[in-house]
């Protein structure tokens, strides 16, 4: 018995420990609460959608169909699709529609797709546009997307973040799973739970490509794109440290994007988001760190940028070590034919997992709750699976990083791969985003 008092005691001292550290994460997630105020512009300015498209042309007529009903002035939208082959069918369906189209055959990642779009275009043209918007060739865009887009440059800032809904919930529920309902809790854990603190602290934010805006004086500062690691997005957040750009999260400018439905493809696309960030890391940590001591940032930027996630980990390497030792003891005292094996098991092994199961639960249902705009669509029973399964989608990562890093060791790559892509029928997803964004925004006009 003194073996597992002994054993319990120090899985509660570093489980106290871990949620002392993670103290600062809480106080920036309570955050979510203080979106920015929202902005009107007086000025129209011309912006370009760029679009990398290579073998999309199943899947981006919904999104041409969302350009089609923006509310900006149609003169003032410079859409740009960016295809890797000449026979791709995406050329004629953008030509049809007076969108330009870019060819860069090099393309090796979404990186090079976009360096090629620059530097086609020339030096010299990079500020014939206000700013330039990154959209999937899977999204939708709310029919006011670039007009908000717009608003949102009266912010002043190099890079802008746009809010994330969920696609899969534009079509039928065999468009969504409960992998897709996870999946989707990413993205207001990365924004509303994370970048209104950085925000209100001058901290350069998480970045997510998908609907990120770059102001063009920030892209003559880079000279194009040259970002080419699985997560160009975060490797730009890297860069911000050093080029000293500010980045705001501007919730008012909404686009839908597509989820994975299947478990597979979610932990393809988790696995090359890992070792994405892990290339960054090495790639940047160093010059990061010197830059941020040269600058005098404060603790928090530290904090977040390099231990946020340390927390979680020393609680969670606490739960798997005190239940190999719980798994020994229980087999130990079975053998010896004493009762203790029972209490060995619930209290080393069923507790310590029961226990971060009931922490990720509360932390999830957090997040749905922030995040409740975009689960409108969903019933009350997909909802309650969706939280319940949440906590096990999340334990996840920790099996995902070692598959990363296994990768990394034995110096196999993951290079830019196309997914799998779900079909709607046409002009529907457009029209649903349309009504969903109504709809969305009567449901956060009544609880406020």
């Amino acid at each position: 018995m003194q073996h597992i008092q002994l054993i319990l005691v120090i899985f509660g001292a570093v489980t106290l420990f871990a949620a002392l550290l993670y103290i600062p994460k809480l106080v920036q997630f309570l955050h979510c609460f203080r979106p920015p105020e929202k902005r009107h512009a007086a000025e129209k300015r011309r912006i370009a959608l760029l679009i990398p498209a290579r073998d999309e042309s199943g899947v981006i007529g919904d999104l041409f169909d969302s350009l089609l009903q923006q509310t900006y002035p149609k003169e003032l939208i410079d859409v740009n699709v960016i295809v890797k082959h000449e026979d791709d069918p995406t050329i004629g369906m953008a030509r049809r529609l007076g969108f330009s189209v870019f060819i860069v055959p090099e393309q090796t990642c979404k990186g090079a797709a976009l360096d090629g779009y620059f530097q086609q275009i020339g030096r010299e043209h990079w500020k014939d546009n206000a700013a330039y918007c990154i959209v999937d060739a899977d999204a939708v865009l709310a029919p006011d997307y670039v007009e908000e887009l717009n608003n949102a440059l009266e912010m002043d800032a190099h890079i802008y973040l746009t809010r994330k809904r969920v696609k899969n919930y534009l079509g039928d529920k065999k468009s969504r799973s409960i992998i897709c309902n996870c999946s989707a809790l990413n993205y207001p854990v990365l924004d509303d739970m994370g970048n209104y603190y950085r925000m209100k602290k001058g901290v350069p934010l998480n970045m997510c490509g998908q609907g990120m805006m770059v102001r063009a004086d920030a892209i003559e500062k880079i000279n194009g794109w040259p970002y080419r690691t699985l997560t160009e997005d975060y490797e730009m957040k890297m860069d911000s440290f050093l080029k000293d750009f500010k980045s705001v999260y501007y919730p008012y400018a909404v686009l839908y994007t597509e989820e994975a439905v299947t478990h597979h493809e979610a932990w393809q696309r988790r696995l090359r988001w890992v070792m994405g960030f892990t290339q960054c890391d090495h790639k940047y940590k160093k010059d990061v760190q010197k830059a941020m001591r040269k600058k005098k940032y404060p603790f928090f930027a530290w904090y977040d940028t390099f231990f946020g996630i340390v927390p979680p980990v020393i609680f969670i390497v606490a739960v798997f070590l005190t239940a190999i030792a719980g798994v020994a003891l229980t087999i130990y005292f079975a053998v010896q034919g004493s009762m203790l094996w029972w209490r060995a098991l619930l209290l080393l092994v069923v507790m310590p997992f029961a226990l971060m199961y009931f922490f990720d639960l509360v932390y999830n249902a957090l997040t749905m709750y922030v995040y409740r705009d975009a689960y409108v669509t969903l019933s009350k029973g997909e909802k309650a699976r969706t939280l319940f399964f949440s906590p096990l989608f999340m334990f996840e990562y920790f099996p995902i990083f070692l598959h990363a890093h296994l990768y990394l060791m034995t110096g196999k790559k993951l290079t830019w791969a196309h997914t799998a892509r779900l079909s709607y029928k046409k002009g529907l997803a457009a029209e649903k985003a349309e009504q969903f964004y109504r709809a969305a925004m009567k449901f956060l006009k009544r609880s406020r």
